[in-house]
């Protein structure tokens, strides 16, 4: 679970005389506007809470607003997430509100066959806009046809491209609310096939004479390269056959490839996002690398294991909460005699977060990039 106050982060007054007073939302680091509630969120609810909105799907549900407040007019709410974190925060805002509700994590926007009245979407405002533009396109077609998909954006955000893209898609798109944040809706028609905005992207890398396949998407870590932190780490880092490895962070799978290229151990990938691991698999494929991939945050997807070596380019933009779950994780999993080797950029000081560890060394300095090795666990 996302480390988090234990009291709500944030609350909304109720509209419904038979549910909660009011709503409370937990949030943590890593989700999407985690102090304050977002103007796209607000502008859904405003625009919807009227509505014959029937089955609805909210996909990027975030920690969970939409989902849970229109629990109270919708007939059956279904919150999908590609952040694992994200979808934990909506599971406990959900059972936090005593809401009824499905939360998922997944790739995609819902699972094949099934079908909604209404979709609600907020793109955030950092998701690439072709990547914007495909869930777009994949949330109308899971609509029944006559269903409504409602987008809520504003210029910034690049609202008025999902706009166009409806309009191809759709026909006739509406303004439904107009304020900090604009909601335009439109309607499925008979048939939709989805165009693709999004394609996976497959190029090659060499770290010490080993050749990698690399797949990724657009909105991963370093879509089109090899990044030089993870260059730098894999360059680094030693495994050996028969070793219990996790590649903790796995973005696409470069390190986790690299670590079955060279040896042959015991392997395990986990990343928060699930399009991530999903291009894990297809790399480790490409590869021909056996290895288990998760999506899941931090290490809970393997908190049941144990490793000898963790191997990690951790997401050092995502907040102060993230990193704290991450190392206080790596000290659970760690064997006793294991070693975690964590890369990050020379600018920036982690050292709080090593204080789980009795042994802090410096392995490897590149120009932007240092690696470090932590062992003996202090719990």
């Amino acid at each position: 679970m996302p480390v988090s106050r234990h009291e709500p982060d944030l609350a909304l007054g109720s509209r419904v005389e038979d549910g909660p007073t009011r709503y409370e939302f937990h949030t943590a680091d890593g989700c999407c506007a985690p102090d304050a509630f977002r103007p796209t969120a607000l502008a859904l609810l405003e625009a919807l809470w009227g509505a014959d909105l029937g089955a609805l799907l909210v996909p990027e549900a975030n920690y969970g607003v939409v989902g849970c407040v229109l629990v109270g007019v919708a007939d059956a709410v279904t919150m999908t997430e590609t952040s694992a974190r994200a979808a934990a925060c909506c599971e406990r805002n959900v059972a936090h509100n005593g809401v009824e509700a499905t939360v998922s994590t997944t790739a995609r926007p819902a699972d094949p066959g099934r079908t909604f009245e209404t979709v609600a979407y907020a793109p955030k405002p950092y998701t690439p806009v072709a990547v914007g533009k495909q869930r777009v396109a994949n949330a109308l077609a899971t609509l029944a046809p006559g269903g409504t998909l409602y987008v809520a954006g504003s210029t910034s955000t690049g609202l008025g491209r999902y706009e166009d893209c409806l309009a191809d898609l759709a026909g006739d798109v509406e303004t439904v609310h107009d304020g900090d944040a604009r909601v335009v809706a439109a309607t499925r028609p008979g048939t939709v096939d989805p165009p693709a905005f999004v394609e996976p992207r497959e190029f090659t890398a060499t770290v010490d004479g080993v050749d990698l396949s690399l797949v990724s998407a657009p909105g991963t870590f370093s879509a089109g390269h090899l990044d030089h932190g993870t260059r730098l780490l894999l360059e680094t880092a030693t495994v050996a056959d028969g070793e219990r490895v996790l590649d903790l962070c796995c973005g696409y799978g470069p390190v986790g490839s690299y670590a079955g290229s060279v040896a042959d151990p015991e392997l395990w990938l986990t990343d928060d996002d699930a399009v991530s691991a999903a291009c894990a698999e297809r790399t480790l494929a490409e590869n021909g690398v056996d290895g288990t991939v998760v999506t899941a945050d931090a290490v809970s997807g393997v908190a049941d294991r144990r490793f000898d070596r963790i191997l990690s380019n951790p997401p050092t933009h995502a907040g102060d909460g993230v990193l704290a779950d991450l190392f206080s994780g790596m000290e659970r999993v760690l064997a006793s005699d294991g070693r975690a080797t964590v890369v990050h950029h020379r600018s920036l000081d982690l050292s709080r977060h090593f204080g789980g560890f009795r042994s802090v060394e410096t392995v490897a300095t590149g120009e932007e990039h240092v690696v470090v090795r932590l062992s003996g666990t202090r719990s």
